[in-house]
């Protein structure tokens, strides 16, 4: 069966809500088992049969509308939409049930969005570009086109690269840094004159920013919990594998 983590929020109802880990697939090494991303060279077959269990374990009403991401701030508004395939986008907005947003990452944040009442979710994929470009603004702002104004929004950090592990160079902290000193709390330099920055409280930053209190999750770490997550830094940039799997993150109105 297909392992998943659901969301430590408040429970709202007529929202479902998961993150897959790499447990309960098809797929063979480097790519075991379930892995969700047609992009990264594993068999088609193996990710079509991922992707079909894990609609049925989660009794999903439709097929999740798989993004082309980019680390951009493009999101894609699944009312008009639809489930066309190869939206180049980096986060998803829906207010109709059924319609399911998802985002696949290997050490990049996902962040789920969702109103308090249930009318509308999001999911969004933000690596430290998309976040540094606005990716959670943009999408807070499709969300909030959806519901009436002050409504409030609860969010979840999914399962992503922890600090200790997300070492960057000097351009990384200046691209948050020029925008907020206020981020200079999420890097920390280590004896090698550069920085581990912790993608997690970058986001909470911005989340707060725009009058999101409400923040749960951001206790992984994809590179270290080896059973539990693909990590692309750890498998294929430190240990020269041929390429890693993706987990996915999915929301939608039941």
């Amino acid at each position: 069966m297909p392992h998943w983590l659901r969301p430590e929020w408040s429970a709202v109802a007529g929202v479902q809500a998961l993150s897959t880990t790499r447990a309960g697939g098809s797929s063979h090494a480097p790519y075991a088992s379930l892995n969700l991303g047609a992009h990264v060279g594993d068999d088609a077959a193996a990710v079509q049969a991922n992707r079909e269990r894990l609609r049925a374990a989660a009794a999903m009403p439709a097929e999740p509308v798989w993004l082309t991401q980019v680390h951009g701030t493009l999101v894609a508004d699944l009312d008009g939409t639809g489930s066309a395939p190869d939206i180049a986008a980096d986060a998803a907005v829906t207010s109709q049930p059924g319609r399911i947003c998802a985002v696949m990452t290997a050490d990049c944040l996902p962040v789920l969005l969702a109103a308090r009442d249930g009318a509308a979710v999001a999911a969004a994929h933000a690596g430290w570009r998309g976040l540094a470009a606005g990716v959670i603004e943009a999408t807070l702002q499709a969300l909030r086109r959806k519901i009436p104004s002050g409504a409030s929004i609860q969010a979840w950090l999914g399962p992503a690269i922890g600090p200790t592990h997300f070492e960057v160079g000097a351009e990384v902290r200046a691209a948050f840094l020029d925008q907020d000193r206020a981020a200079e709390c999420a890097f920390k330099a280590n004896a090698q004159s550069r920085w581990h920055c912790n993608l997690y409280a970058l986001a909470r930053q911005r989340l707060h920013a725009q009058g999101v209190t409400s923040i749960s999750g951001g206790d992984f770490c994809t590179y270290a919990e080896e059973q539990l997550f693909y990590s692309h830094r750890r498998d294929v940039q430190h240990r020269g594998l041929p390429g890693t799997g993706r987990m996915a993150t999915l929301i939608w109105r039941t």
